[in-house]
């Protein structure tokens, strides 16, 4: 179903494409955890990185602007409720990424306390348990990282546009804090995660948060995505 919604989105033209992918995107992160952390086979796999190629097609090919400017408020508060849903979206995202969650009493399941993540970026599975000394072993990554956006676009796209980038779930993931913090704002030149299995989709994401909100890529950067999007084929 997945590929074929990709697939349609291609044949309808450049604005199908982007809302297509995305869309997909979304679907596999609403569908939960895998037991196989980012695991993707067969003919679903190339379709969807068909369907991606073809949207990277459609991303213009700049160098990075300076960094002049940037800092984390020009995307808003950090987990700002954009959703209205009375959770701020760090618990949002380790509600939706987690298994077995468990949630602190009278917070309306808003505050995650324990569960266990399949994360995709080292193909592990680690325990969460919130604390002041533990909580940083899961983070949430941003897949495409603010410093990366506000380089190669975000600075052109607005306040509350780059508010919601920042709290976006099809740009949030939770992963390993250590692994997290390795990538930094790096791109897909610079780097990808450890655990093979999950570069398809980690390239197919960044491809449709890219487009998503009318940002650019580098050279280097299409020539990655592009890679790896054709070895899923």
């Amino acid at each position: 179903m997945l590929t074929a919604v990709l697939l349609s989105g291609g044949l309808a033209g450049c604005g199908a494409v982007n809302t297509a992918v995305a869309d997909a995107v979304e679907e596999i992160q609403e569908a939960g955890p895998s037991t196989q952390a980012g695991a993707t086979h067969g003919p679903s796999a190339a379709g969807e990185a068909a369907a991606a190629l073809e949207q990277l097609a459609t991303i213009p090919v700049k160098g990075r602007a300076p960094k002049t400017g940037y800092s984390r408020e020009e995307f808003g508060a950090a987990w700002a409720d954009v959703d209205h849903n009375g959770c701020d979206t760090r618990n949002d995202i380790l509600a939706r990424d987690l298994e077995g969650e468990t949630f602190k009493p009278g917070t309306h399941n808003c505050i995650v306390l324990t569960g266990k993540l399949a994360d995709k970026y080292t193909g592990t599975t680690i325990s969460f348990v919130r604390g002041a000394d533990t909580s940083s072993e899961v983070q949430i990554d941003h897949i495409i990282p603010l410093s990366l956006a506000w380089q190669t676009g975000a600075q052109q796209i607005g306040e509350e546009q780059r508010r919601q980038f920042a709290n976006d779930p099809l740009n949030l993931m939770a992963a390993d804090g250590t692994a997290n913090m390795s990538k930094g704002d790096k791109d897909a030149a610079s780097w990808l995660p450890g655990n093979k299995a999950f570069r398809c989709e980690y390239v197919a994401r960044q491809t449709a948060v890219k487009a998503k909100y009318q940002l650019w890529v580098t050279q280097p950067e299409r020539d990655a995505i592009a890679g790896i999007l054709a070895a899923c084929r």
